[in-house]
C-alpha cells in the first residue's frame, strides 16, 4: 500500500518514479522465458505490474522530455505484452490488459500544447502504427480446425475481445486520421492481388475488421481510399462465414459513403442479395441491406424489383428468424419510400397477399399456441414495414437535393390503402383473440408505427380506428389500446376536424378505466401506468379543459376530481399529478379567468378543492408560480384579489361548498361583472 501511495502521488516524486522504471524494464528476460515456457501466470503478473506503472503515471513520465528513451522502452515493452503469442483467450489472458494503456498514453499526448505535442507524435505516431499492426494480428481467428474445439464460451469471449479492438483502433484513428485508412487499404490490396502465396482468409478478415471498425463511426466520405476499397471487395473470395460477415458488415459501414457516390452501389449490392440466401450471415446480410435501403433510398429504384424479389423469396422460404425478418420489412420499407405510389401499391400487393391469404386461414381456426405464435408473426411483419414507409418523408435529413424533386403523392396514402383492406381481417383476428394481451398488442403496434410514421396522412384511418379501440377496451382493457390512444391524442390533439372521434375514445376509456380504479387499481399495474401516460399526454396538451364544448369540460372535471384523491394511494398517479399538476391548475385558473362558461365554476372548483386536499404542498407553490405571471388569470385583478383568492382556496380544505362560493365570486371579479344587474340574474 505505500508503495502504491508512492506511485499515486507521483507528480512530487518524479524521481523515485523514474527510479522504479529499469527494475521494471529488467523483468522483460522473464518475461519472455515465461512466455516461452507457456507460464501464463508469471507473465500475467509481469504485464500488471508494468501496465499499472505506464497507466498511472504516463503524463508525469511524458513530461520527463529528457527520459523519454526509457520511458519509449516501458512502452515497447507493454506493447509487447499487447501482442503476446496465441490465441485470446484460449492460450492467453494477457494482451487484453494493456488496452486501457494505449487510450490513457493518446489522451495524455494530445492533452500536450502544440509544440510539446508535435515533438511526441513524431516519436509515438510509428508506435500506434505498429499497435495497429499488432491488434489485428491479434484480432484474426485461429485456423477453422482449431476453432472448431474452442467452447461456447470461448467464442463469445474472443468476440467481446475483439469488439475492445475495433474500439481501440476507432480511438486510435484520431491520432493517426486518414493515413491509417491508408496503410489498411495498401496492405488488403498487396493481399488481395499478390500472386505469390494465397493469403489466409484470416489475415484478409482482420484488415477489413480494422476498416470497418473505423469506417463505422468516422466519416469516411471524404477518404481517398474507399472506392479502391469497394473496388476490392468483390475480389475477395469468400470461403468462409466469419469472412463473409465481416465483407457485409464492412458495406454496411460504407452505406452513407454509397449514398453520396450511387454509381458504386452496383459493385456491393449484388453480393448482399446473394448473402440474405445464407442462414449462417442472417444478422450480417440483413442489417447491411437494411442500412443500405435506408442510407441510398433514392438510388435504388432502379435495383428494387430485384431487392424485392430476393427478399420475398428469403421470407417464405423461413431463412431468416423473427427479428432478422422484421429487419428485413423494416429495410423493403425505406426502399419502396422512394418509389412512385402506384409502383409502392403494386410492390405492397405482392409482398403483402400471401400474408394475408394466412392470416385469413388463421382467422378461421381455434386460437392455440402455435397459430397465435404465426398470428404474431404476421402482424409484426406488417407493423414494421409500416414503421419505415414513409412517402411524406418525415424524417429525412438527407442533404440530397434529389429529395426535392420528388413529385408530392396525390391521393390516399399506400399505408393507409392497405390498412383499410385489411381493417375488416383484423377486427376479425381481434374479436377471437380479444383476451389475449400478446395479440392484442401486436394489432396495436401495428396501428401505433402507422400513425407515427404517417403522422397527418393517417387522418382518413381516425374514426374507425377509434371506434375499435372503444369496442376493444370496453369489453377487456388493455394497456396497449391506452397506448394507442395516447399516440392518436399527442398526433392529432390540434386538428379540430378530427379530434371528436379521439375525445369520444378518451372519455370512453376514461370511464371504463375509473370504474376499473374503483375495483382496485392495484390489479392492473400495466393498466395503470400506461393509464397514466395517456393522463400525461392530455394534460400535456391540457385539451380537454379548453374545449368549449361544455359537456366534454364537465367529464374531463370530472375525471380529474376522481383521479386526484389517488394521488397518495397508487405511485404512478402521484407522479403524474407532480409532474403535470402545475398545467392542471393553470388551465383551471384561466376558464375561470373567463376563458370558460361560467355555468361549469362548479367544475372547475371540484377540481381546485381536491388539489388542494390532496396535493396541498404542491398547490401552494403552484399557485403562487401562477398568480405571479402579469396580468394573469384576468388583465382586470389586482395583486391584493390574486392574493386573497390563493389564500382563501388554500385555507378551504374542508367545505367544498364554500371553495364554489369563492370560484364563483373570482370569477366575476376575472369578467369584470361583479356587482352588476348581469350577475343578480345569474
Amino acid at each position: 500500500e505505500s508503495s502504491q501511495y508512492l506511485l499515486s502521488s507521483a507528480g512530487r516524486y518524479v524521481n523515485t518514479l523514474l527510479k522504479l522504471i529499469p527494475p521494471v524494464l529488467g523483468l522483460q528476460e522473464q518475461l519472455r522465458q515465461a512466455v516461452q515456457g507457456g507460464d501464463m501466470e508469471t507473465s500475467h503478473g509481469i504485464c500488471r505490474i508494468a501496465v499499472a506503472l505506464g497507466e498511472n503515471h504516463s503524463r508525469a513520465l511524458l513530461d520527463q522530455v529528457q527520459h523519454w528513451e526509457s520511458f519509449l522502452a516501458l512502452v515497447n515493452m507493454i506493447m509487447f505484452c499487447t501482442g503476446i503469442p496465441g490465441h485470446y483467450p484460449v492460450n492467453e489472458t494477457t494482451s487484453s490488459l494493456t488496452l486501457t494503456f494505449w487510450y490513457t498514453l493518446q489522451d495524455d499526448i494530445l492533452s500536450f500544447e502544440p509544440d510539446k505535442q508535435a515533438v511526441y507524435q513524431q516519436v509515438y505516431r510509428p508506435v500506434y502504427f505498429q499497435l495497429v499492426d499488432v491488434l489485428l494480428h491479434k484480432a484474426q481467428f485461429p485456423s477453422d480446425e482449431e476453432y472448431g474445439f474452442w467452447s461456447s464460451d470461448e467464442k463469445e469471449q474472443f468476440r467481446i475481445y475483439r469488439v475492445d479492438i475495433s474500439d481501440t483502433l476507432m480511438y486510435v484513428y484520431e491520432m493517426l486520421g486518414a493515413e491509417l485508412l491508408s496503410s489498411l487499404y495498401d496492405k488488403l490490396g498487396r493481399l488481395l492481388t499478390s500472386t505469390d502465396q494465397p493469403s489466409s482468409w484470416q489475415h484478409t478478415e482482420a484488415l477489413l475488421y480494422g476498416f470497418q471498425s473505423i469506417a463505422e463511426t468516422i466519416d469516411v466520405n471524404y477518404s481517398d481510399v474507399v472506392p479502391g476499397l469497394i473496388g476490392l471487395i468483390p475480389r475477395i473470395s469468400i470461403s468462409n462465414v466469419q469472412l463473409a460477415d465481416t465483407v457485409m458488415f464492412t458495406i454496411g459501414a460504407l452505406s452513407e459513403w454509397l449514398a453520396d457516390h450511387p454509381v458504386m452501389i452496383n459493385n456491393v449490392l449484388p453480393l448482399v442479395l446473394q448473402a440474405l440466401g445464407n442462414p449462417e450471415l442472417s444478422i450480417s446480410s440483413v442489417s447491411t441491406l437494411k442500412k443500405i435501403c435506408r442510407e441510398c433510398k433514392y438510388d435504388l429504384p432502379p435495383y428494387a424489383a430485384n431487392i424485392v424479389a430476393v427478399s420475398q423469396d428469403v421470407l417464405m422460404k423461413q431463412i431468416h428468424k423473427t427479428s432478422q425478418c422484421m429487419w428485413l420489412m423494416q429495410a423493403l420499407g425505406f426502399l419502396l419510400s422512394a418509389l412512385q405510389v402506384e409502383e409502392i401499391l403494386k410492390n405492397l400487393h405482392s409482398l403483402i397477399t400471401p400474408y394475408i391469404q394466412q392470416l385469413e386461414k388463421l382467422a378461421d381456426e381455434t386460437p392455440n399456441p402455435s397459430n397465435k405464435l404465426a398470428i404474431i408473426h404476421i402482424l409484426g411483419l406488417l407493423s414494421n414495414l409500416f414503421t419505415t414507409l414513409d412517402i411524406s418523408h418525415h424524417d429525412d435529413d438527407h442533404e440530397n437535393t434529389e429529395v426535392k424533386k420528388l413529385p408530392v403523392p396525390q391521393g390516399p396514402n399506400p399505408v393507409v390503402v392497405v390498412l383499410q383492406q385489411v381493417f375488416q381481417l383484423i377486427q376479425k383476428v381481434l374479436s377471437k383473440w380479444l383476451n389475449d394481451a400478446q395479440v392484442v398488442e401486436s394489432v396495436c403496434a401495428i396501428f401505433e408505427k402507422s400513425v407515427k410514421t404517417l403522422l397527418d396522412d393517417f387522418a382518413p384511418m381516425v374514426p374507425q380506428l377509434c371506434e375499435m379501440l372503444g369496442q376493444m377496451y370496453s369489453t377487456i382493457p388493455q394497456a396497449s389500446a391506452l397506448d394507442l390512444t395516447r399516440q392518436l391524442v399527442h398526433i392529432f390533439a390540434h386538428e379540430p376536424a378530427h379530434f371528436p372521434p379521439i375525445k369520444a375514445l378518451f372519455l370512453l376509456v376514461t370511464s371504463v378505466t375509473l370504474t376499473l380504479f374503483q375495483q382496485g387499481p392495484r390489479d392492473h399495474p400495466d393498466i395503470v401506468d400506461s393509464f397514466m401516460q395517456l393522463l400525461a399526454q392530455v394534460c400535456f396538451s391540457i385539451l380537454s379543459l379548453k374545449f368549449p364544448e361544455a359537456l366534454t369540460v364537465k367529464a374531463s372535471c370530472g375525471f380529474f376530481t376522481e383521479l386526484l384523491p389517488r394521488c397518495g394511494e397508487v405511485p404512478p398517479v402521484g407522479q403524474v399529478v407532480h409532474e403535470n399538476g402545475k398545467q392542471l391548475l393553470q388551465a383551471v385558473l384561466e376558464g375561470i379567468g373567463g376563458q370558460a362558461s361560467r355555468s361549469l365554476m362548479d367544475h372547475f372548483a371540484e377540481i381546485l378543492f381536491a388539489l388542494s386536499k390532496h396535493c396541498f404542498s404542491y398547490l401552494s407553490v403552484w399557485m403562487k408560480a401562477a398568480m405571479q405571471q402579469e396580468g394573469f388569470p384576468s388583465a382586470r385583478l389586482s395583486p391584493e384579489q390574486k392574493d386573497t383568492f390563493s389564500q382563501q382556496i388554500l385555507r378551504e380544505r374542508v367545505n367544498k361548498r364554500r371553495v364554489k362560493e369563492m370560484v364563483k365570486e373570482f370569477t366575476l371579479l376575472c369578467r369584470g361583472l361583479h356587482g352588476t344587474e348581469y350577475t343578480a340574474d345569474y
